[in-house]
């Protein structure tokens, strides 16, 4: 078993292999990347404040892998993670996000991320409060009494029981009917904090957005103490109250300190489509919807630099977090971006656009590959599906023709190329197909695809 948070680089990039195919020079400054902040968490303590990490600019076309190998990459490191648009980012004092809301959505998913973790140590005692609280539900405890002795007509004492030891039998039956999960359909009435807060978003001048989180909390929170009353069965309220159990039993003051030190230390931020906030070199003029490209670099800058955010659970210092950023550069270049922030993108990696005996790969090797996707989907029909070699080589070569002939969107191109393949089938099942094995070879490809492919303006409208 691997131990996530150790990784080597070239453990990273077997694991990467898993999911992603080709681009190795990408993989290999990623995991080098992530390695790097395990080096440094572990380096000599007089020098360890000093070590930045090495941000990385992924060049390259749409589809072709930028985006999952960022995601793969944090689910590897177990770090906090978030994927932002850098087109949505206005400069302060336009309407719009600002740079730092992207600081802040990291806190908030760093925090949930330890919350659940504290919430799976404690799960064992919150198992037990709960089934407390349904046997309360549905046996209620008697009050501590003297002795009620039971008599019988004539008025002889039956045992010397007490109501209380009555109700303790009784229970311990329900509670071994409970964990038998004989009981799980029968419904009971239980009480449920109430989730609902009132919905509130400031956009505006520096500063109005972190105000509007601040007042949807506190608007929130008028309604946090309020409970209704739920009708549910016993195997839903088990989940209900496991959640309001644990929520209980965890320590929010640590949760939020080991949060901001996570972000800190392992923090990773993807923005995507960087390239569209980079002024083309050969532009006519300023104005119009990108009046703010530069502002936003300008913005972007001292984030990425490294400097201090406040956030509603603190301040958390971007100095160690790891940026990395996506864009095809089609129109602009990376030279377009101002320079102070190309300078903070050190390392560039250049992917390649992806080629027919990729797509081979792509639709057969991951763990993920669709065709394992469909045939996973059409088993749970009952219905058996096989690809041949040839049907998954005619499929690649279709999506190359297609990709080069249309728009090359990548490998987003077999999602479309699949959809259409499969859609005749995906109706007629489990109507006129209920079960049975069904063989996808190259004349079922052709049959399907042939027209749609030779048509360029409908597979330009369709694909």
């Amino acid at each position: 078993m691997i131990d996530a948070k150790n990784l080597t680089p070239q453990q990273v990039v077997r694991e990467l292999d898993k999911y992603i195919i080709g681009q190795k020079e990408a993989k290999r400054s990623v995991a080098i990347a992530l390695r790097n902040r395990w080096r440094r968490m572990n380096a000599d303590e007089e020098i360890r404040e000093e070590i930045v990490p090495n941000n990385i600019l992924l060049i390259g076309p749409t589809g072709v892998g930028k985006t999952e190998i960022a995601r793969r990459l944090s689910r590897l490191a177990g770090a906090p993670f978030v994927k932002v648009e850098a087109s949505k980012f206005t400069e302060v004092g336009y309407v719009g996000r600002d740079v730092e809301s992207m600081i802040r959505d990291l806190m908030d998913y760093a925090l949930n991320m330890v919350k659940d973790e504290m919430q799976e140590r404690v799960k064992e005692k919150a198992a037990e409060m709960v089934e407390e609280r349904i046997l309360d539900i549905l046996i209620p405890p008697v009050r501590k009494s003297a002795t009620n002795p039971q008599k019988d007509a004539v008025g002889f004492n039956v045992n010397n029981a007490t109501d209380e030891e009555l109700n303790e039998r009784t229970r311990e039956r329900f509670r071994e009917k409970l964990k038998n999960g004989e009981l799980d359909d029968r419904k009971i009435e239980i009480e449920v904090k109430s989730s609902k807060a009132p919905m509130m978003q400031v956009f505006g001048p520096g500063g109005m957005e972190e105000m509007g989180v601040n007042l949807q909390d506190m608007l929130g929170g008028m309604g946090k103490n309020k409970k209704s009353k739920r009708k549910v069965p016993i195997s839903e309220a088990r989940e209900i109250l496991l959640d309001e159990e644990s929520e209980k039993l965890i320590d929010h003051e640590s949760a939020v300190q080991e949060a901001l030190e996570r972000v800190q230390k392992q923090g990773i931020v993807f923005i995507d489509e960087i390239d569209k906030i980079a002024e083309p070199s050969t532009g006519a003029g300023k104005s119009g919807p990108d009046v703010s490209r530069q502002g936003v670099q300008r913005d972007l800058l001292p984030i990425v630099e490294g400097s201090t955010v406040s956030t509603k659970h603190g301040i958390v210092k971007t100095d160690h977090i790891l940026f990395i950023g996506s864009g095809a550069f089609h129109v602009s270049k990376p030279s377009d971006l101002i320079p102070e922030l190309q300078g903070r993108f050190p390392i560039r990696v250049e992917l390649n656009s992806l080629t027919e005996s990729d797509f081979v790969e792509i639709l057969s090797k991951p763990k993920n590959a669709l065709t394992k996707q469909y045939i996973a989907m059409l088993a749970a029909e009952g219905v058996t599906i096989n690809f041949t070699e040839e049907a998954v080589a005619e499929l690649a070569r279709i999506a190359a023709l297609v990709n080069s002939q249309v728009e090359n969107i990548g490998a987003r191109r077999l999602h479309t190329i699949m959809s259409s393949l499969f859609d005749e089938l995906l109706f007629a099942v489990p109507d006129d197909i209920n079960s049975g094995e069904i063989n996808i070879d190259k004349a079922y490809v052709e049959k399907q695809l042939d027209g749609l492919v030779k048509d360029k303006d409908l597979s330009h409208y369709i694909l």
